[in-house]
């Protein structure tokens, strides 16, 4: 006897074997039960979940000779034709290849006839949404007044295609994707029952691949057991069979990133290089493996049995800043790999991105094109900071947060006192000692400039407002919206950096807001951004050109257009 596939072998037999699709099963069960089938049935979902062998078990349990049920006995004659795919009255139509209005016609002119050997005449109609309209328009008046012998079931994985007139007529199920852990489960008791051995880890690569069906996961389970040649299935061996060893590594380039360590990144690009991956595939799922490390961050309690081990460990260890703006260059990556001159050098590109770059809320470096930039999280050394951090902070106009900042929730901004606003600042050589004078206002804002930081230290002591200082502590008030930025590595060293200017002991106390009243240097700089803009739009508002335009024209000033000159 010829070789039976392990997806007809294990095709369920009655509905109890059924994995996954409780929802469906209970309704059909409890009709057949009742004998009130309703005339017309569509089962919809994705390929290889359930559709037709459900489709089978409503014939078998139409025309089983105990009767009606949803326990067909299984072992009468009808039983058997079914379960051997030869009852002649279980018609299977392809729409696919019958997609015309004369197919139809003859579908209904045979429905007239009574059945030949069952109590129903079952038509399942697969992939129902390739018959075209003028089929579907001949089919519509049959399907809602079927003949009583006849039950119609149709299938499709794109019910969004069938009409509304269609939709109306039949009783709609829908057959959902499979869980990774179901197919894992059924994949264990599959090959025990075909006496192969196995890793777990192995049919945990074959459920991720299978992508939710039940007969791709069987189909693959078949290929592995030939490339095996007899062997013990494991992980390495699922791998190398389905291409797919570079997740593996992809877990190695996280880990890189979340280090920091620029020697253990080339060495998992290395490695992927000789594997020789699909590079897009590869990108959809870095970016996969990132949206599940932010639900994780954001929900623990969300971690799942599919998702990898070491998930949560970069859930702690990675700030969630880092992971939402690793994952937008990985989407963006994706979107843009069709153009680099090869792919893999698209995937190296997009890595070295997520490594090079941190989001930073303010005070980000302009580009040329007006956008703001990120920074490499290990910036200048401290002597060459210092220098360059003063000589930066003199020219450096205020500006709205950089497109790749942390994207935190706008609280109102108060009114400004016409006192306390400090004068708009141009970025040109004459208005340098303007820029100055403003900051000498501040004594915070000049030991910042003083002490030479770099990175999120930096950002920590900008939004740092200093509400007291004795006896060698010194207090201070961060904004409660830059919380994220505090934790002890950035506490240590900015407390160390104090300690060597004043050249004495320092204790700093960084309290979550409670500031007084008073405002930190980043405040003051975006207090400023904001001054500038409503300047601006006053100044376009009240020009007599933009008055005129508007007068003669009707002409309105577009929202947000109106940007304020460097």
């Amino acid at each position: 006897m010829s070789y039976l596939a392990l997806a007809r072998k294990w095709r369920p037999r009655r509905f109890e074997d059924v994995r996954g699709q409780a929802h469906v099963v209970r309704a059909l069960s409890h009709a057949l039960d009742r004998d009130q089938l309703h005339p017309a049935i569509l089962l919809t979902g994705t390929r290889g979940v359930g559709k037709t062998t459900l489709a089978r078990l409503i014939a078998k349990g139409l025309n089983c000779e105990t009767g009606v049920s949803s326990k067909p006995c299984g072992e009468c004659s009808a039983c058997r034709e079914l379960g051997e795919g030869r009852f002649v009255d279980l018609l299977e139509i392809d729409a696919a290849s019958n997609t015309g209005v004369d197919n139809v016609r003859e579908l209904i002119d045979n429905a007239q006839y009574s059945p030949a050997r069952g109590r129903y005449k079952v038509y399942l109609i697969d992939e129902v949404h390739m018959l075209s309209k003028p089929a579907f328009n001949a089919l519509l008046k049959t399907l809602e007044e079927p003949p009583p012998h006849v039950k119609f079931i149709l299938a499709t994985t794109d019910p969004q295609k069938l009409l509304p007139t269609v939709l109306s007529r039949c009783l709609q199920f829908n057959l959902k994707r499979l869980s990774q852990s179901l197919l894992r489960e059924t994949f264990a008791e599959v090959l025990g029952q075909e006496q192969v051995k196995f890793e777990p880890g192995a049919l945990a690569e074959i459920a991720r691949a299978a992508d939710g069906s039940m007969r791709d996961g069987l189909s693959l389970l078949d290929q592995a057991i030939a490339f095996a040649g007899g062997a013990e299935l494991t992980r390495t061996l699922v791998e190398d069979m389905l291409g797919t060893v570079g997740r593996r590594t992809l877990m190695e380039i996280i880990d890189a990133l979340a280090r920091g360590d620029g020697a253990l990144l080339l060495a998992g690009l290395r490695k992927l290089d000789e594997s020789g991956p699909d590079y897009a595939a590869l990108l959809s799922a870095l970016a996969g493996l990132l949206q599940r490390i932010a639900v994780l961050q954001v929900l623990p309690q969300a971690l799942d049995a599919d998702d990898d081990a070491q998930l949560p460990t970069f859930a702690q260890t990675m700030s969630a800043e880092d992971v939402q703006l690793a994952y937008q260059i990985a989407v963006l990556g994706r979107r843009d790999l069709p153009f680099a001159p090869d792919p893999r050098l698209g995937f190296e590109m997009t890595v070295l991105r997520m490594f090079a770059f941190r989001p930073e809320s303010d005070n980000a470096a302009p580009a040329a094109s007006g956008a703001g930039s990120a920074v490499p999280p290990k910036a200048a050394p401290p002597a060459q900071a210092a220098s360059t951090t003063a000589a930066a902070a003199a020219s450096a106009a205020p500006r709205a947060q950089s497109l790749t900042a942390p994207i935190v929730a706008a609280k109102p901004l108060p009114a400004l006192p016409a006192a306390k606003v400090p004068t708009p600042v141009v970025r040109n050589a004459s208005n340098q000692n303007a820029n100055s004078s403003s900051s000498a206002a501040d004594p915070w804002a000049q030991r910042i400039e003083a002490l030479g930081l770099d990175g999120m230290s930096r950002q920590l002591a900008r939004h740092c407002a200093c509400i007291g200082e004795a006896d060698g502590v010194i207090r201070l008030a961060l904004d409660t919206r830059a919380r994220h930025l505090l934790n002890d590595e950035r506490r240590a060293a900015l407390e160390t950096s104090l300690g060597a200017l004043s050249g004495q002991t320092v204790q700093l106390v960084i309290e979550i807001g409670g500031d007084d009243g008073n405002l930190s240097p980043a405040a003051r700089e975006e207090l400023r951004a904001i001054e500038r803009q409503r300047a601006a739009e006053r100044a376009i508002a009240s020009d007599p050109a933009v008055r005129a335009m508007q007068e003669a024209f009707g002409a309105t000033i577009r929202p947000g257009s109106v940007q304020p000159l460097d």
